[in-house]
C-alpha cells in the first residue's frame, strides 16, 4: 500500500517544480523542513537540529531526530550545519554537526546544510560524510561556490537568483547536475525561479525540470 502511495506521489512530483526546501507543511511538491518535535506532514520532509536551536539543546532533541529520521518520507537530515553569526559555542556546533553527519551516514540520507561564514569548516567535515551534502539557499560569492564545487557539493538556490546579478552569472555556468531550487521561508512562486534559471542556462523549462528530477535520485526515493 505504501509503495503504491509513493509511486502515485512521485508521479505527481515529477509533473511539478520541485521545491527542495520549504517551510509550508501543506505543500506537497518538495521537502518540508520539519521543526523539532513536530509530527510529520503527509508529504516528504527533512529533519535536523539547526544551529539556532543549539543554545537550548537537549539529548531529547537528538533522540527525536534519531527516531523521526527512520521515517520513510524523511528524505534528508537537516537543516544542520554551522553558523558564525550566532552566540553558540563553535565546539558545540561542530560536535552536533558531526553527530548529524554520522546519523545521515547511518540512515543513508543526504545532508541539507545551513552555513553562515563557516564554509571552510563545512568543507573540512565533508571528508566524514558518506552521503551527498547540499548547501541550501546559496547566495554567496563565486570564489566560495567554486571551492564548494571542487569538493562535490550540491547547491540549492532560492529567491536571490531573481535579483542578484552576480549570482545569476554564477548560476549560468553552474553544472545543472548539481543544482536544486527552493523557496526556503520566502513567499513567492517557485515557477518564476525555475523559468529564470532555465533562461540563464539557455535551457527549456522542461529540460531544467527533467534535470532536477534526475538529481533527486540522491534521495533514494522508491518509485
Amino acid at each position: 500500500m505504501f509503495k503504491a502511495y509513493i509511486a502515485v506521489f512521485w508521479l505527481f512530483l515529477i509533473m511539478t517544480d520541485f521545491d527542495l526546501h520549504h517551510h509550508i507543511s501543506t505543500r506537497m511538491t518538495g521537502i518540508y523542513n520539519l521543526n523539532v518535535g513536530e509530527s510529520p506532514p503527509n508529504g516528504y520532509f527533512s529533519a535536523g537540529i539547526h544551529p539556532n536551536l543549539m543554545m537550548d539543546f537537549s539529548e531529547d532533541q537528538f533522540d527525536w531526530l534519531k527516531e523521526i529520521s527512520k521515517h520513510e518520507r524523511c528524505l534528508a537530515i537537516g537543516e544542520c550545519g554551522l553558523d558564525g553569526l550566532i552566540k553558540v559555542d563553535d565546539d558545540l556546533q561542530e560536535e552536533l554537526f558531526v553527530r548529524q553527519i554520522e546519523l545521515a551516514n547511518d540512515r543513508n540520507k543526504p545532508l541539507l546544510i545551513h552555513c553562515v561564514r563557516r564554509f571552510s569548516q563545512i568543507i573540512h567535515f565533508k571528508k566524514i560524510a558518506e552521503v551527498p551534502m547540499i548547501i541550501h539557499g546559496f547566495n554567496k560569492r563565486k570564489t566560495i561556490a567554486d571551492e564548494l564545487q571542487k569538493h562535490d557539493f550540491y547547491l540549492s538556490f532560492g529567491k536571490s537568483v531573481l535579483q542578484n546579478v552576480n549570482l545569476q552569472e554564477f548560476v549560468k555556468g553552474f553544472p545543472p547536475e548539481k543544482l536544486f531550487l527552493e523557496t526556503d521561508g520566502r513567499n513567492f512562486n517557485i515557477e518564476l525561479l525555475y523559468q529564470k534559471v532555465a533562461d540563464l542556462k539557455n535551457m527549456t523549462l522542461e529540460n531544467l525540470q527533467l534535470q532536477i528530477q534526475q538529481n533527486l535520485k540522491i534521495f533514494n526515493i522508491s518509485h
